[in-house]
């Protein structure tokens, strides 16, 4: 059984010269591969947003229904980052 499949795509031309550089310097085998690269690491990243979503964002949701006195207004979010952007300085 096969575990690969061909499919034909389109691209801009920008993006083709890109593809098409990784593998002239080497970088890559085939374009093939530069593009299963991309969509390998386009899956680390939606993996990344659904788990910060669920172990950061959810909760957090959470808590605030729960207590929503715990709620920070505009003005004070912005002197807090006020007031850590001026200890940088």
């Amino acid at each position: 059984m096969r575990t690969t499949q061909q499919m034909s795509i389109t691209l801009p031309n920008a993006m083709v010269d890109v593809v098409k550089a990784k593998v002239r310097t080497g970088e890559y085998a085939s374009e093939s591969e530069v593009i299963r690269d991309g969509l390998r690491a386009l899956m680390a990243r939606d993996r990344a947003v659904e788990n910060w979503l669920h172990n950061q964002v959810g909760p957090a949701y959470d808590a605030l229904k729960a207590d929503p006195d715990r709620a920070v207004t505009t003005d004070q979010m912005r002197a807090r980052l006020a007031a850590e952007h001026a200890k940088i300085r």
